[in-house]
């Protein structure tokens, strides 16, 4: 179905505030100040109101937490808050899940256009809202309550509360399908509704909504719970406006949002102009399909603005979508750690200093009714990476910025959803919430955060094993980070971890859905010649031994000691568990920083002794070699590290001129003379390793450097050998290195027709 008439109505784009403004109904008054009375907020004020209202967002999530019985909720933290002004703009956001308040103010935006005459807006009420076309969440398990806040008589402000539901209906437990070819395989989206009139809930919206849901009763308990996390923001509200007036908590409001928009334009004009590149993939669009999908971003960086074009994306497919609030969100979980972390995360001001150009239609921006249950952990997630991908090479060309650089962390959220009956016979629907300690990416300096979590959540964790087996009928054999998952470099990536689960206290089979890309092309990208870290990989082993190891008084430590047959499971698989089988899920890792070859052997060694990285890998891909006794042996890793410099110009296929290796013209390691690839002199590029001119500044010069292209098991164990389990397009390990002493300077697991770099590993600018 290419579209549906009158749904363009439900279609979030760019808004003008001002035409919003003057397009309310002149009996809903809304409250603002002038710029004087803004600029006339003395500093002690400002900074007093400023942590009241960071304060009030703390305790709307409190209050959400503990009114909630999700364990999406209460262990993992999939939620959050915001606090808007009067036309949505979102003053204070909460640290929780960044993705989903980076729509919140898209359904306020709404509603005033579409709402406020018919059924109106009013004191007391407040809206339900899972429409990821409209806002306020990415697909339909977000489910909104947002609410209008008024003080004598005006519109002073929004809040809002969002939080993921296990399942709210559609043909399959979770509301996710791989088999989806439309939006009604999936939940029925639910456009803004008034769920409370005069600050009492409705019960008949309340029975439309729960009666969706496989879990009827813990639907209507989050609903509270946003209630409740809504009335703590209007209680506080009336509290802090009493005390210091409308007009100045107002004030405080705008300038909140004009000092980040202020803050961040500068730090952006210290940044060089120039536009960096990415290029990244989804895998199968759907149960069956062995496709793989391409997202594009070019970012141009002009003076103080940034503009994120992803014309060349692919078009909307199967299950792999997601609407315009996808996108944005996407663009705003990276912009708010990697450039605004010492800014205010007042996203309405954020928000004013770059623009979107994407094409309707595309997997990024699809239209309705385009299936999009897959949206915020699939193309959603893909573009943070590519984002991210494209800032650490702006930001690796100032040094000053360069303590913010960062390769990508976690590539994606493995999503896998298990869902039948109790002994009790009580339904349940539950997510495997341990992938939520995915590997940090490496910076310049610094390694990666092993299981550190995920970067969309900032406060996101993986709930406590003994919780997961009391809220859902598994037993847990192991949960542990993996050795080899966090991809090699100079700074190694945080590792990422696995867990093995078996049926436990159910009398039948469990329904599966398995969702999750970067299993044959790695999405954890590594930069400045860092490998990516581990491709994804579920399994589930079918008619497992593990009862009768039980039996025997054994319990299994790998995957080959379950016995039974292995089932590798693809990236959208709708599958069943058996009683006897096991489910086997090890997620992603973070990207490294910096050829494997400079990490020091010191720091290898340690690696290996705290069982991070293995002897095997710690040989063969950052060329370190050990003694019997197991210390490190000086000249035989020297030899080890000049023999892979050797051995990579041998097998390149060399572009341009070259000459011959010499070691001696190394530059020395140690006190970061060796944090970065290039360099800039003049307006010529040159390796900082040895000195060797590269090319021009802003020119294609990576794709003139000897190259090499290898299959992916050459990146390390911790790569999927054989792609074409997955996909039937060719996958390549490919590396391009410095033509004078063959430091990697790219290193990537992609499609053998991956597009060449436009740009350098860190810049394209086009002078310094």
């Amino acid at each position: 179905m290419s579209g549906i008439p009158g749904s363009e109505i439900f279609n979030s784009r760019p808004i003008d505030l001002d035409v919003l403004r003057a397009s309310v109904p002149a009996n809903l008054k809304l409250h603002t100040v002038s710029q004087d009375v803004i600029d006339g907020v003395d500093p002690l004020t400002y900074e007093v109101i400023r942590h009241r209202l960071w304060s009030i967002t703390d305790e709307m999530g409190d209050t959400l937490k503990r009114m909630s019985g999700s364990i999406v909720v209460t262990e993992a933290n999939d939620f959050d808050f915001a606090i808007c002004d009067e036309l949505g703009q979102e003053v204070q956001i909460g640290l929780y899940n960044t993705f989903l308040s980076a729509s919140l103010d898209l359904a306020v935006y709404w509603t005033l256009q579409n709402r406020a005459e018919n059924p109106g807006i009013n004191d007391g009420d407040m809206f339900l809202c899972n429409d990821p076309w409209v806002g306020g969440g990415l697909h339909q398990n977000d489910a909104t309550v947002f609410a209008p806040y008024f003080f004598d008589g005006q519109l002073f402000g929004w809040s809002s509360a969002v939080a993921h539901e296990l399942d709210v209906g559609g043909v399959a437990p979770g509301s996710w399908t791989p088999r989806a070819q439309d939006i009604f395989w999936e939940s029925l989206p639910t456009p803004p509704i008034k769920v409370v009139r005069d600050g009492v809930i409705q019960r008949d919206v309340e029975e439309v909504w729960t009666r969706r849901s496989r879990m009827p009763q813990l639907v209507a308990l989050d609903l509270r719970a946003k209630v409740g996390a809504n009335m703590t923001a209007r209680s506080r509200l009336r509290e802090l406006l009493e005390t210091y007036g409308a007009d100045t908590v107002k004030a405080v409001m705008k300038r909140i949002m004009n000092d980040a928009e202020t803050r961040l334009r500068s730090k952006l004009r210290s940044l060089p102009d120039g536009t960096w590149y990415a290029t990244g993939y989804q895998e199968h669009s759907g149960m069956g399909d062995r496709g793989i999908y391409k997202i594009e971003l070019a970012l141009t960086k002009t003076d103080d603005h940034l503009t994120f074009d992803f014309r060349g994306t692919s078009e909307q497919t199967g299950m792999i979508n997601c609407p315009y609030s996808g996108v944005r969100a996407g663009i705003m979980s990276t912009l708010l750690p990697v450039l605004a972390g010492d800014i205010p995360w007042a996203a309405g001001g954020l928000m004013r200093c770059f623009d979107i150009i994407v094409d309707e239609g595309s997997m990024i921006n699809a239209s309705f009714p385009a299936a999009v249950g897959k949206g915020p952990v699939g193309p959603a997630w893909a573009v943070g990476n590519l984002v991210n991908e494209c800032f650490a090479k702006m930001l690796d060309s100032r040094p000053a910025m360069r303590e913010s650089v960062q390769s990508v962390c976690g590539g994606t959220f493995d999503m896998v959803a298990l869902a039948g009956v109790n002994d009790q016979q009580i339904p349940f629907v539950s997510l495997v919430m341990d992938t939520m300690a995915g590997g940090y990416g490496a910076g310049v300096t610094r390694d990666g955060q092993d299981t550190g979590g995920m970067f969309v959540i900032p406060m996101g964790r993986a709930p406590d094993a003994e919780m997961t087996e009391l809220t859902s009928p598994v037993l847990l054999l192991w949960r542990r980070e993996e050795t080899d998952s966090g991809g090699p470099g100079m700074q190694r990536g945080g590792m990422s971890g696995s867990v093995c689960l078996i049926p436990h206290g159910t009398p039948e089979p469990m329904s599966a859905v398995f969702s999750g890309s970067g299993k044959a092309t790695a999405m954890n990208t590594g930069l400045a010649g860092g490998y990516p870290g581990n491709t994804q990989l579920d399994i589930v082993v079918r008619g497992s031994d593990v009862r009768a190891a039980f039996a025997a008084g054994r319990i299994p430590q790998e995957v080959t000691d379950l016995g039974g047959v292995q089932d590798v499971i693809g990236a959208e698989v709708e599958t069943s568990i058996g009683l006897d089988d096991a489910v086997f899920v090890h997620w992603q890792s973070g990207g490294g920083y910096g050829d494997p070859i400079l990490r020091k052997a010191k720091a290898v060694a340690d690696d290996v002794t705290e069982a991070r990285v293995s002897k095997q890998a710690a040989h063969d891909l950052y060329g370190v070699v050990f003694t019997n006794d197991g210390e490190v042996d000086d000249t035989a890793t020297h030899l080890r590290r000049e023999t892979i410099r050797r051995d990579r110009l041998a097998r390149a296929e060399v572009a341009g001129e070259t000459r011959p290796l010499d070691p001696a013209a190394l530059i020395p390691g140690g006190d970061g003379s060796l944090d970065i690839n290039v360099t800039m002199s003049g307006s010529s590029v040159a390796c900082r390793h040895c000195g060797e001119t590269l090319g021009a500044a802003g020119a294609d010069y990576l794709a003139r450097l000897p190259r090499d292209e290898a299959a992916p098991a050459a990146a390390g164990p911790h790569i999927w050998a054989d792609s074409a389990t997955y996909i039937d397009e060719l996958v390549v390990f490919r590396q391009i290195f410095c033509p004078g002493c063959a430091t990697a300077l790219l290193s990537q697991v992609v499609p053998a027709d991956h597009p060449l770099p436009h740009d350098a590993p860190d810049m394209e600018v086009a002078s310094a």
